[in-house]
């Protein structure tokens, strides 16, 4: 049985996603997608101003008269979302955990997907694969994945981006827009991205809290890994302790962002308690922008 304050969640959550994806999102993400190339529809009567390439000869000389072959864009994609459940993200300090605005940003393109008749699935993984939903159209499917990503109790509390990427290679043979979506609270997977991205759309979601890449001068404080159980003594009111806090934490994140560049990966940084809305639009009309030059 589902908790009530689960159900409204997920309500909340297609309410707002739903009306974001009718008045914008739904046309960006169709723009920014494209099919894997245009597939055969119809033959028709040949017309001034048609390709002298498009004509059919078979049925030209059956029938006496031009016909050509008319092509529509093959438009059906496949959509993976590979949603970090680690214990790291169950935190955060602006109004909702980093798990929740995962869960929100993931209906906007699941919805957004389904709208354009795409198919959607779900990887939830920690430091090992907790949830695999396969490849699905409709509304009751994207509701079924948003149930899980909000609902599924992770066994794992680690981070292993590397084990989800090789499980995403491993259950999606054919080309998937995927998006992977992680505090990136994790090593060791810079070949499996690198590998990733040469067989998908690879597009990463970097979810953080303002507190990890910042300290606020509040006196000693107690710091817990959530995910190794580590405790350490803070005293945030030491402005180098705060300096060398902040620096760490841009260095991680320059770091993630060389890697992406390099692997051929875009990606779009997220944070609670900040609108997601204006940082997804500008992340597909980057896109789109980049696709006709």
């Amino acid at each position: 049985m589902i908790p009530k304050e689960i159900l409204k969640k997920i309500r909340r959550i297609q309410i707002v996603t739903n009306r974001m994806v009718s008045d914008v999102f739904a046309g960006e993400y169709h723009s920014v997608f494209k099919g894997r190339g245009m597939e055969f529809d119809e033959v028709r009567e040949y017309q001034p101003g048609d390709e002298e390439r498009d004509i059919d000869w078979n049925v030209t000389a059956r029938m006496g008269r031009p016909f050509v072959k008319k092509f529509v864009e093959e438009r059906e994609l496949t959509v993976m979302l590979l949603v970090d459940a680690s214990a790291s993200s169950r935190f955060g300090t602006r109004g909702c955990f980093k798990s929740e605005l995962s869960a929100e940003v993931c209906a906007v393109l699941a919805f957004s997907a389904i709208r354009n008749k795409d198919r959607v699935g779900l990887v939830v993984f920690s430091d090992r694969i907790e949830k695999f939903v396969p490849p699905g159209k409709g509304s009751r499917h994207v509701l079924r994945v948003i149930r899980e990503i909000l609902y599924h109790r992770p066994r794992g509390k680690g981070t292993d981006i590397a084990l989800a990427l090789d499980f995403l290679n491993r259950v999606t043979r054919r080309r998937s827009v995927s998006f992977l979506v992680s505090d990136f609270q994790s090593s060791g997977y810079e070949q499996a991205l690198r590998i990733a991205a040469r067989r998908h759309d690879l597009i990463a979601l970097a979810v953080g809290d303002p507190r990890e890449s910042e300290l606020e001068p509040v006196g000693l404080v107690s710091l817990r890994d959530a995910e190794t159980g580590e405790e350490a003594l803070v005293d945030t009111s030491s402005e180098p302790v705060r300096r060398r806090y902040a620096d760490e934490a841009g260095n991680r994140r320059q770091a993630r962002i060389r890697l992406f560049r390099e692997s051929g990966v875009d990606c779009v940084e997220l944070s609670t308690g900040e609108p997601y809305e204006l940082t997804l639009l500008k992340f597909f009309r980057r896109r789109e922008k980049r696709a006709r030059h």
